[in-house]
């Protein structure tokens, strides 16, 4: 055996040896934070004992003794398998994201945080603190349960953010609250409601073509001859006369007006996407149509596609209650499912939810806007 032959042999030994210390490494980084579903751990916070089971398809079924264990071990549960997706979405819902991802996302944090979403969010929970402390209680058990995990698994929470940290600084993993819960549903409740960027678009339509092309394009409601299910003296703000609508529109310098967005909306792909005629739909099967003669809810939500999915299938089991559907990681109970009398599921018939309003900047300080006839 000549020398070069020695040589490459070597090579391709250390070559291997390389490799197969990668791939070993690679495999116990990635299966590191994979949840453990079999055995008994022992957590504090936990009144009584609670029994976790997972089909053939890792779907977790959760017997509980009491509520507050019941929604303890959801959260849990929910942290075991989708912590990750759990952190990214409470940034999401706060508006930083750019404390993970960096200077790539401060559009999408300007905008957030000029919209409101972390200040809507406290709101809410103080609401719930104050007027409905029983709900409220059942949020903080689901955080402890949240956090239970956190402190078990600080170092090996997602394989995400071990990546991200061997890329980019580290963040502090904090504690899970009812305010990080409360933020997601705002973040549904501005994504499902949307309509705010129709408005804009047809201020920008108004501003290039003009009302009048704009109203025939897209007419208004039709409210002479198709009014709303509610009669107008029962609703709390009286509906403005056609006529006095296209003049307010009408009286607007469209040339004047600044219609850029603060900020960037984050991209709507990661819920409910933006596509024309994105909707839900949902039917029902009369017993007649059945084997077992009980009706059949059929609920198509249309949210966006995403890995993992937006939903997170779980059972919830405890006295009084006894459900099985879909959930949201990091929100306790199920949204879309049955217990054993009705199932539910959820459509958006997409209403004006939303309204855009034209400030009037201070000429003297652009800091300062009019509001109630002063600045």
């Amino acid at each position: 055996m000549n020398r070069l032959v020695k040589i490459g042999l070597i090579v391709v030994g250390i070559l291997l040896v390389i490799v197969i210390a990668a791939g070993v490494t690679g495999v116990a980084v990635v299966r590191r934070p994979y949840p453990t579903t079999d055995g008994t751990v022992t957590l504090t916070g936990l009144t009584d004992k609670v029994e976790i089971i997972r089909d053939e398809y890792g779907i977790p079924q959760i017997y509980a003794q009491n509520e507050a264990d019941l929604f303890f071990a959801q959260g849990y549960v929910h942290a075991q398998d989708r912590f990750w997706q759990m952190e990214f979405w409470r940034h999401i819902g706060q508006g930083r994201i750019s404390e993970i991802v960096g200077d790539a996302a401060l559009n999408s944090d300007k905008f957030i945080r000029t919209m409101g979403w972390n200040r809507a969010a406290a709101d809410t929970v103080a609401y719930y603190k104050k007027e409905t402390p029983e709900y409220y209680a059942l949020l903080e058990a689901y955080s402890a349960g949240v956090n239970a995990y956190i402190e078990q698994n600080r170092d090996s929470l997602s394989v995400n953010q071990t990546i991200l940290n061997l890329v980019g600084d580290p963040w502090e993993i904090e504690p899970w609250t009812p305010l990080n819960t409360i933020s997601w549903g705002v973040v549904m409740a501005d994504d499902l409601g949307g309509n705010w960027s129709g408005e804009i678009r047809r201020a920008r339509l108004i501003r290039e073509l003009g009302e009048a092309a704009v109203a025939n394009l897209l007419p208004t409601y039709p409210y002479d001859n198709r009014p709303v299910i509610a009669p107008t003296v029962d609703q709390v703000n009286k509906l403005p006369a056609e006529a006095a609508l296209r003049q307010t529109i009408a009286a607007v310098d469209w040339d004047r007006i600044n219609l850029n967005v603060i900020g960037g909306r984050p991209d709507t792909g990661f819920i409910f996407g933006s596509s024309p005629f994105v909707g839900s739909n949902n039917w029902v099967v009369s017993g007649e149509h059945t084997d077992t003669g009980q009706p059949l809810l059929a609920n198509d939500p249309h949210l966006g596609i995403q890995m993992p999915s937006i939903w997170y299938e779980v059972g919830l089991h405890a006295p009084g209650l006894n459900v099985r559907g879909f959930s949201f990681a990091g929100v306790p109970g199920v949204i879309i499912g049955h217990n054993d009398k009705i199932a539910w599921g959820v459509t958006n018939v997409g209403p004006d939810v939303q309204d855009l309003f034209i400030e009037k900047i201070n000429p003297s300080n652009p800091n300062q806007y009019e509001f109630m006839g002063e600045w």
